[in-house]
């Protein structure tokens, strides 16, 4: 595992010690996650973009059944 010092802003530091101490947990604890966190949705969003890059129009149907007309 790695050392990583971060300087955050006072009111950052309160924030987010008080949010960890809610949670009950350490701060390194609630940092991990929220990098975490954020690494997953930035990499979903790159990923789905990808996809839809390479992807190609399809035309599409509705999941429910046509309903019939009668006249």
């Amino acid at each position: 595992m790695t050392t990583l010092s971060v300087r955050l802003p006072d009111s950052l530091h309160r924030k987010v010690k008080d949010l960890a101490q809610q949670d009950g947990i350490s701060i390194n604890q609630f940092v991990t996650v929220a990098v975490a966190e954020k690494l997953s949705a930035l990499l979903t969003e790159e990923y789905l973009q990808e996809r839809a890059r390479r992807g190609a129009a399809v035309a599409t149907r509705p999941p429910w059944p046509r309903r019939r007309t009668w006249p």
